[in-house]
């Protein structure tokens, strides 16, 4: 028997709680992970709350990310003992997730867990982290360099927003960290940020096309944000655009692509090759400051998710949740 967070369906309305459940109900898949610990992300809450429609079918445990260790294999790619982590791939959506201690999957879904990193570290960077750094390795497809100019991050204090100034930072960039937590202005300048910016600036409806103010952004924000990040940005500047904490309209023109030739970079988290995995996640090990990781991150039990998730969405979290899974 093994623990896990458990979202049912009672009376057309979710109902959440700790389950006790056998090996025999989990899932389909060639790989069983002994998770160790897991992370509990904007999307997950939004599952454990009912404030989304991210479940496709119930029963379900959410956890869209996880790092453990393989219990059981029939993959020729992975043995027992094998350290492993998991972003994405429909986990915690239409397949039980991360937030239990164990997990079955496919093989295909994991990559292995870089020998510098240990399973806290990687779910302290966890989805966020990772989807910072697809984001960055997007733009630098692109063409970005330091030399570029100024890079915006929006939703600076949530989990991507702060990874991208950490990553941003650490490889020479000049990163303007926007936000409404003004309070947090000092958190952001130690994560790297060269300047602090009130949301209010880009949050209401704006002009089609604005002053050149950076040369690239990363955006976790969506909505009149996103069009007002890509109304400021410089002529041949990209925007990697990878969430929607602030809706899922994207109201604006096409002003900024066909008068200044912005770029508008989609970064997908969920399914990426197996080689960009790798890619992102040995760069991560090699590039994030370990410190980073716990200043911006806290630890709780899997009882705690649920109380927290409110708290997640309405904003009152900053940085990266871990859940341990022996707490």
């Amino acid at each position: 028997m093994f623990q896990a967070l458990l979202i049912e369906k009672h009376d057309e309305a979710p109902r959440v709680g700790i389950a006790k459940l056998a090996d025999t109900q989990l899932p389909e898949g060639d790989v069983t992970v002994r998770v160790l610990y897991s992370t509990l992300n904007y999307k997950d809450a939004l599952a454990i709350t009912g404030r989304g429609p991210v479940v496709r079918q119930f029963p379900m445990v959410p956890g869209i990310d996880f790092a453990g260790v393989v219990e059981a294999s029939s993959n020729p790619q992975y043995q027992p003992g094998d350290r492993v982590l998991l972003n994405g791939w429909g986990v915690g959506e239409n397949h039980w997730g991360g937030l239990a201690e164990k997990a079955r999957v496919k093989g295909g879904w994991l990559i292995p867990l870089p020998p510098a990193l240990s399973e806290f570290q990687a779910m302290a960077v966890g989805t966020a982290g990772y989807t910072a750094m697809l984001c960055l390795m997007a733009l630098e497809r692109h063409g970005l360099t330091p030399q570029s100019g100024q890079v915006l991050v929006t939703g600076a204090t949530g989990g991507v927003g702060s990874f991208a100034i950490s990553l941003l930072a650490r490889r020479g960039y000049s990163v303007i960290a926007v936000t409404g937590k003004q309070q947090e202005g000092e958190y952001l300048k130690r994560l790297g940020a060269e300047s602090v910016m009130d949301r209010a600036e880009l949050s209401a409806p704006g002009r089609p096309l604005g002053k050149e103010r950076w040369a690239a952004a990363i955006d976790s924000v969506g909505s009149h944000t996103l069009a007002n990040v890509c109304a400021g940005t410089a002529a041949e500047g990209a925007v990697a655009a990878c969430g929607l904490a602030q809706g899922m309209d994207l109201p604006m023109t096409v002003a900024p692509f066909i008068l200044r030739g912005v770029s508008l970079l989609g970064v997908n988290s969920v399914t990426q090759p197996y080689e960009r995995r790798v890619e992102a996640w040995r760069r991560l090990s090699e590039e994030l400051d370990s410190d980073l990781l716990l200043a911006i991150s806290r630890e709780i039990s899997l009882q705690d998710a649920v109380s927290i998730s409110d708290d997640l969405l309405n904003g009152k979290v900053r940085g990266r949740v871990v859940v341990n899974m022996s707490r």
